[in-house]
C-alpha cells in the first residue's frame, strides 16, 4: 500500500513543476505528516525530492529526475479509454486504474502539454442520466463489471415478470444509457445475445472459468440494433392525427423515438387549414394520450374514436375551468 502510494507521489511530483503538502495529501488522500514522511522515504532512497519552505512553498523534484514506472498494466489502459466517463468508471470500481493511468501520462509528456488532462477536463463532461431522476448505481455492478472484463462466465440470478431466473451468461458488455446500467451477455451454451438490467439482478456469480470471446461481436451496432428492436416491439396501436405546424415541429419531442419521424416522413401536403394528417405507431391508447395532450390544441385526434372522445372531454373539461 505505501510502495504505491510513494510512486504515486513520484508521478504526481513528476508531472507538476511544484506541489504543496496540502495539495499531495488532497491527492493521495492521506494527511500532510504522512506526506512529509514519505517524501524524506523517498529522498533517503534516491529521489531527489526537494522541499522548498515558507508560504509558497512545497515538494518538487530537482536534477531533471525521470522515472521509468511509466508502464501501463492492462486494466489503466483500458480504464484509460474511458476517462472520458468519470461516473461510469466510479461505479464500475475502477476510478483507482483511470487515475493511475492518467498519471503515468502525464508524466511521460513533455512539460509543455502536461496540463492537456487538465484543459480537457475544464473543456468536456459528459453528465449521462435524464434530468429529475437520482441515478443508482447498481450493488452488483462492480462484480459483473470484473467479469466482462476478465472474460468470466457468470451465473446470474434476476427477477423476471414474477419469479427469480438463473442462467449461465458470457457477459460481453456494459452500456449505460440514460442512467440506466445494461448488461449485454450471450447465454452459456445457447449462441444468443440477449440484454439485461443490472438493477434486476438479485446475485452474481463469477467462477474462473473463462469463455472464448467472439471477436466479431460489435458491442456498438449490437446495442443499436436492440434499442431499434425495442423501441418497435412496444408499439402495438395506431393513432391518426391532424397536426398543426406548431404540431409538426412539437411531436418528436412530445413523442420520440422511430415512431414520429417515420410518421411525418409518410405525411401529405397540408389541408386548406395548414394542418397535415398522419398515422402515427404508438405503445397504448393511455400512452398515446399522455403524450399528445402536451401538444394541446395543435393536435387533433381523428381515431380511434375512443381517443377521440377523451380529448372531447378533456376540452370540455378545460373550457369549464378557463371559461367565462
Amino acid at each position: 500500500m505505501r510502495a504505491a502510494r510513494l510512486i504515486k507521489m513520484v508521478l504526481l511530483l513528476q508531472s507538476r513543476p511544484s506541489m504543496t503538502a496540502a495539495e499531495l495529501a488532497r491527492e493521495l488522500e492521506v494527511s500532510e505528516r504522512t506526506v512529509t514522511r514519505d517524501a524524506q522515504a523517498l529522498s533517503e532512497a534516491g529521489v531527489p525530492v526537494y522541499a522548498d519552505r515558507g508560504r509558497a512553498g512545497g515538494y518538487r523534484l530537482i536534477g531533471g529526475y525521470r522515472t521509468r514506472l511509466t508502464g501501463l498494466a492492462r486494466g489503466e489502459a483500458e480504464a484509460l479509454f474511458l476517462s472520458g466517463v468519470p461516473g461510469a468508471l466510479r461505479e464500475m470500481g475502477l476510478e483507482d486504474a483511470a487515475s493511475a493511468a492518467r498519471l503515468k501520462v502525464s508524466a511521460a509528456l513533455l512539460p509543455s502539454v502536461r496540463d492537456a488532462s487538465r484543459t480537457a477536463a475544464q473543456r468536456f463532461h459528459l453528465d449521462a442520466p435524464n434530468w429529475f431522476k437520482e441515478p443508482k448505481t447498481p450493488e452488483l455492478l462492480p462484480a459483473v463489471a470484473d467479469a466482462v472484463w476478465d472474460d468470466r462466465r457468470i451465473t446470474a440470478h434476476y427477477w423476471r415478470g414474477e419469479g427469480e431466473v438463473v442462467r449461465e451468461l458470457e457477459p460481453y458488455g456494459l452500456v449505460l444509457k440514460a442512467g440506466v446500467w445494461y448488461l449485454c451477455a450471450r447465454v452459456a451454451g445457447h449462441g444468443s445475445y440477449r440484454v439485461y438490467r443490472i438493477d434486476r439482478f438479485t446475485a452474481v456469480d463469477a467462477g474462473e472459468e473463462r469463455f472464448a470471446r467472439d471477436e466479431e461481436f460489435d458491442l456498438p451496432a449490437f446495442w443499436d440494433e436492440r434499442a431499434e428492436q425495442f423501441a418497435r416491439s412496444i408499439l402495438r396501436a395506431e393513432v391518426v392525427v391532424r397536426l398543426s405546424a406548431d404540431g409538426v415541429r412539437i411531436l418528436p419531442y412530445a413523442v420520440g423515438g422511430p415512431s414520429a419521424r417515420e410518421a411525418l416522413e409518410a405525411a401529405g401536403t397540408p389541408d386548406e387549414d395548414g394542418r397535415v394528417t398522419v398515422t402515427l405507431a404508438v405503445e397504448s391508447e393511455e400512452v398515446a394520450h399522455s403524450q399528445l395532450a402536451s401538444l394541446g390544441p395543435e393536435v387533433e385526434v381523428l381515431a380511434p374514436e375512443s381517443l377521440r372522445t377523451r380529448f372531447a372531454q378533456d376540452a370540455m373539461r378545460l373550457a369549464r375551468l378557463y371559461g367565462t
